[in-house]
């Protein structure tokens, strides 16, 4: 049995304010390609397939075109979970027949307890759940979390195991030892913990989506495919991919992908970004996390640099900026008898004659006293 493994399509997500859409439709054409190429007998999607829970019209018009892609215009069998990102109750729609096409569905707990049999291999579907689900499942209070689920989940899965079946876990939440990076939720799923690879050892291969970063466990059987794009900064520099999994004998292949626009980090100084010679260097259409090495202030940076780097999503200072002298104001102090002499020659074009200033003397005095 071979297969591909991918996850965490986000379809519809933004970047920094930027549509991904392109991106994301050339990052589906390369994985559908590779599993053409590598004559797979299915592909794996572990989760997250929209980017929100109530996706918009675009979005949901894209995945249906893919999937149908994948399904009835190459023919080609898709096993597919529902992620945290992603709304159950909507991804669900249609599924009751989506078997008749080797397009095979889960978002519920309770489905996956019955094993996907195609060829040599035994496909346990698991959606994302919260501890509740399991709980109402099993009859179990005491299950509280994801990690303490995951025993008699597992438990359940095994007596539904062929002995001459290779089998697969599709999954998606965080394992131990996991690294995340920004883009991906922050809270563990389930919220309080995360489950221990040492209780997914029944499996010939973990198939799990989440973590964006195919590296971001390092096991054998067990792995992530990450996201196919890059969905923050600070996966820079991380390579995207799928994994090619061939069961007998096991082997695991990670395929990379070319981004159409890649994120890329940039240190230089304001005077090197705006030269053609470091720019001629730089594929200009990426989206650039700039890291501006001047401490002076550069009156209307971003809109200058944006005159060559159109899709600038940060711009920080590598050695901060440099205070900026409060300009200052002398006050001179004048008499009110001085200032109202200033300001009846301003409206009059006249001075105030000596009566006027005894009179104005008289009431300031006056005035003065009554302040007393």
């Amino acid at each position: 049995m071979r297969f591909l493994h991918t996850a965490d399509w986000h379809i519809g997500k933004k970047l920094h304010g930027y549509d991904l859409w392109s991106e994301q439709e050339d990052a589906f054409r390369q994985i559908l390609t590779l599993a053409q190429q590598e004559k797979v007998d299915a592909i794996v999607l572990a989760g997250d397939i929209y980017d929100r829970a109530l996706p918009n019209e675009r979005a949901v018009a894209t995945v249906n075109q893919m999937l149908q892609e994948i399904n009835l215009t190459a023919h080609l069998p898709l096993l597919a979970i529902s992620g945290n990102h992603d709304s159950a109750i909507r991804l669900e729609t249609g599924s009751p027949w989506f078997a008749a096409t080797d397009f095979y569905l889960h978002t519920k707990l309770s489905q996956a307890f019955t094993p996907i049999e195609l060829a040599d291999t035994q496909f346990f579907l698991l959606p994302y759940f919260e501890p509740f689900a399991a709980r109402q499942y099993f009859a179990d209070d005491k299950l509280r979390t994801i990690a303490q689920a995951m025993p008699p989940i597992v438990a359940a899965m095994q007596k539904q195991f062929k002995p001459d079946k290779k089998h697969v876990l599709v999954a998606h939440f965080f394992a131990a030892g996991s690294q995340q990076s920004d883009s991906e939720t922050k809270v563990t799923v389930g919220g309080l913990d995360a489950v221990p690879t040492d209780s997914l050892a029944a499996f010939d291969y973990v198939a799990l989506g989440h973590l964006h970063n195919e590296t971001a466990l390092h096991t054998e059987r067990i792995k992530y495919s990450g996201s196919p794009l890059k969905f923050s900064v600070s996966e820079a520099q991380q390579q995207k991919g799928v994994w090619l999994v061939d069961t007998e004998p096991f082997h695991a292949a990670f395929l990379p992908l070319t981004p159409l626009r890649d994120v890329v980090e940039l240190t230089a100084s304001f005077a090197e970004l705006i030269d053609p010679a470091y720019y001629a260097q730089v594929q200009r259409d990426s989206y650039l996390a700039i890291n501006l090495t001047d401490t002076k202030v550069i009156p209307n940076v971003m809109q200058e640099l944006r005159k060559i780097y159109p899709n600038i999503l940060n711009l920080t200072r590598k050695n901060g900026r440099e205070a900026t002298a409060a300009p200052t104001i002398q006050v001179q102090v004048r008499s009110p008898l001085v200032l109202l002499d200033d300001f009846f020659q301003e409206t009059t074009e006249q001075k105030l004659t000596q009566q006027q200033q005894k009179w104005a003397a008289t009431a300031l005095k006056d005035a003065q006293k009554e302040g007393e």
